[in-house]
């Protein structure tokens, strides 16, 4: 596997080596001894799939309490998938890392603890997986607006098909501090 750095140093792109021939294919996902050695640490305790249609668009979800490292990856289709660091005190709050994820690059991407994160899938259907480090907890998910205008994400779709909950999401300049990650807690 091949760990990649991104604009922000905690966000991790990791590119799988895959060996193929004619009857298909095999790629190492996952090995908990590599990641470490490559800065990601994490236990992961769920793994979750998504199916979605073109142009949605889901997120911009963190959990304040029992955060959430994600490695995210596609399986079918293609996603621009995005992270925000949220983490006050953090010298890249506020700015986001996008990547491609697509079943022919079979990248995945790290999500570090104190990071809102979300998609926008670009194929006519998308499967996305990820493991997360602690358990989903609804009500500890906070959204932020998808198109926050203070946050420059180009989603890269123009029409796009929202939850009503990412819709009526706020603002991160309308959130409280103190509903907000501390960089030192991570």
């Amino acid at each position: 596997m091949i760990f990649l750095e991104t604009s922000i140093p905690d966000v991790i792109i990791v590119e799988p080596k895959i060996f193929g021939d004619s009857r298909g294919f095999f790629a190492e996902l996952y090995r908990a001894e590599l990641f470490a050695e490559n800065g990601i640490s994490e236990t992961f305790v769920q793994d979750n799939i998504s199916r979605s249609v073109k142009n949605t668009i889901r997120g911009l979800h963190y959990q304040k309490v029992k955060p959430q490292a994600k490695l995210v990856m596609v399986s079918r289709g293609a996603v621009l998938d995005v992270a925000v660091d949220l983490r006050r005190g953090s010298a890249t709050f506020g700015k986001h890392v996008t990547t491609m994820l697509t079943e022919a690059n079979r990248r995945m991407m790290f999500i570090p603890k104190g990071f809102a994160h979300g998609f926008a899938v670009l194929s006519d259907e998308a499967d996305f997986q990820y493991k997360c480090s602690d358990y989903y907890a609804p009500e500890h998910e906070r959204t932020i607006r998808w198109d926050d205008k203070d946050l420059f994400i180009d989603w890269k779709v123009e029409q796009p098909l929202i939850s009503e909950k990412d819709a009526k999401a706020p603002l991160l300049k309308e959130i409280s501090p103190d509903d907000l990650p501390d960089f030192e807690g991570y």
